[in-house]
């Protein structure tokens, strides 16, 4: 397997005898460089451990991760790595909670304070720096998490769910920031959802999980240039649609027969 992040072969299952439970079985990924992959499956299928797994929190029972062609299985801060939840620290000014991962790991605090200011606008943060989070709007707050994270030093995100909590809205508005995003800063991104029209509106390439222990049974290219807008967009989508729910469908089936 060669590109920019490779899973491969992940196994993992949470305790033991009778009470073993299974919740990936050789799950393998492949993201290229700047790629967009959004990876699809139902509740409680494996995606968050899988994650779980890349960015070093659990160790797999077998498997590895590679980036760059190198080994980091079990290696923490090497790939970013944003949940749901924006975790901003409510003490903390905006700024503070930006630059926390470079203190934290006793970086250069100066520089990253640096390129905190100097991505601010394109964030649609400047001015918002000495601010507290609570006196952020929900996409603000989501904006912050992520420039907490590149400003951390990573170009190759793992982002579980970021929008799940944000109305429709706001969502829609998130998934054009991204976008734009990821490509001015030329990033590469797994991302996370149970959401079958946000996978294929924001993907360059979607992986379906399958029911637990969770599995790839599927994965294929979205090959429609953005922005995503108009019928002709509109039915093509609809068409990459029907294929991730046939696709999550079979998974689901595989797992009650």
């Amino acid at each position: 397997m060669a590109g920019r992040l490779v899973l491969e072969g992940i196994e993992k299952s949470f305790g033991s005898g009778a009470e073993r439970l299974r919740v990936l079985d050789r799950t393998s990924l492949v993201v290229e460089q700047s790629q967009f992959l959004c990876l699809v499956g139902p509740s409680g299928c494996g995606k968050s451990t899988l994650f779980n797994v890349a960015v070093g929190l659990t160790a797999p029972d077998s498997g590895r991760i590679l980036l760059d062609g190198s080994d980091i299985t079990g290696r923490r801060g090497l790939l970013g790595y944003m949940p749901q939840r924006d975790l901003l620290l409510p003490w903390r000014r905006v700024m503070e909670n930006i630059v926390i991962g470079v203190q934290v790991r006793r970086g250069d605090l100066a520089a990253a304070r640096r390129r905190a200011r100097d991505l601010a606008p394109l964030f649609g943060l400047e001015g918002f720096l000495n601010h507290h989070p609570h006196q952020l709007s929900g996409g603000m707050r989501q904006r912050a998490a992520l420039l907490r994270t590149i400003v951390s030093g990573n170009q190759v995100l793992l982002l579980d769910e970021p929008f799940g909590a944000l109305d429709a809205l706001t969502r829609l508005d998130m998934h054009r920031f991204l976008l734009g995003v990821r490509v001015e800063l030329d990033l590469t991104v797994l991302f996370v959802t149970h959401d079958p029209d946000e996978a294929v509106a924001l993907a360059d390439k979607v992986a379906v999980m399958s029911a637990r222990p969770g599995r790839i049974v599927d994965q294929f290219a979205v090959e429609l240039a953005f922005p995503r807008r108009g019928d002709r967009a509109a039915a093509a989508l609809a068409g990459y649609r029907a294929r991730l729910l046939a696709a999550l469908g079979s998974g689901l089936s595989s797992e009650s027969n």
